[in-house]
């Protein structure tokens, strides 16, 4: 049974999708089966893991609203254990045609459900908004991550976020919990960035992660080769945080030290 993982802002620029593809990737190369599932209209995790959006005939979309069976649609990535359900710009329409379905904030764990004894790990980049394919992820998980950046609106919008959790928690999923809050573009030579770690551990303390993840070059230029940070550079600095972030999570839910793969990434 997979731990499923939702990685969620509705404030744009936090390192979301950055998180998802390269989280889901560290988690592989930990020999962790992994499952990533783009539900973002923007299909920046199909892109940034290697696929050209515009290619992709069944997405995430139709196994929401039409009700095709994932397993047949899950992409094969260049990384051992990593597999892809892919995104469409036409997830943009399932806003509207899931208001008049029944049950329509469970669509996506009606999905997710039948994927659970196939995966270690399944992790949702979802949009940044708080519309209803989010609600769906949301309701789907078993966990959130919320990725903070370290700069000066850092918690601008957190409240409402954390607001929409609690809400989900109580009429719709009540065993979901919050894995972490996650301090991504942390930059060791800007005060400003001390002083946002200090206040967020101050506020949150337990639910923030000791993983912080640097601002890093090579994480921005990673998508643009259609590649995880692991493929593209695994001695980078960016590499090395998401992997101990990967670590701090399978230590968390599974209690013992994770393994790197001896198969090779690229």
């Amino acid at each position: 049974m997979s731990k499923v993982i939702a990685i969620a802002n509705q404030k744009g620029g936090v390192g979301k999708t950055t998180t998802a593809i390269n989280l889901a990737a560290s988690l592989a190369v930990l020999e962790k089966r992994t499952l990533l599932i783009d539900a973002d209209p923007q299909a920046n995790a199909t892109s940034g893991i290697g696929f050209d959006p515009k290619n992709i005939k069944t997405s995430i979309y139709e196994c929401i609203i039409d009700d095709v069976e994932a397993k047949n649609i899950i992409l094969t990535t260049n990384t051992p254990n990593l597999y892809l359900v892919p995104a469409h710009i036409d997830l943009v329409g399932a806003e509207l045609e899931l208001i008049n379905l029944p049950n329509r904030e469970k669509m996506m764990r009606k999905v997710i459900n039948k994927l659970r004894d196939d995966y270690d790990y399944i992790l949702i980049d979802c949009s940044p908004s708080l519309g209803l394919v989010t609600i769906n992820a949301l309701t789907a998980a078993d966990s959130v991550i919320i990725p903070v950046q370290c700069e000066y609106f850092a918690l601008e919008g957190l409240g409402k976020l954390l607001n929409t959790i609690k809400i989900v928690q109580t009429r719709l999923n009540t065993e979901l919990s919050i894995e972490g809050i996650l301090l991504t573009m942390f930059d060791t030579r800007l005060r400003l960035s001390n002083q946002v770690v200090e206040e967020v551990r101050m506020h949150f303390q337990h639910m923030v992660f000791d993983t912080v993840v640097a601002r890093n070059t090579k994480l921005g230029e990673a998508p643009s080769f259609g590649q995880t940070i692991i493929m593209h550079d695994a001695a980078s600095k960016g590499a090395i945080n998401y992997l101990s972030l990967a670590r701090e999570i399978i230590q968390k839910n599974e209690g013992t030290p994770a393994k790197v793969s001896k198969k090779k990434s690229t």
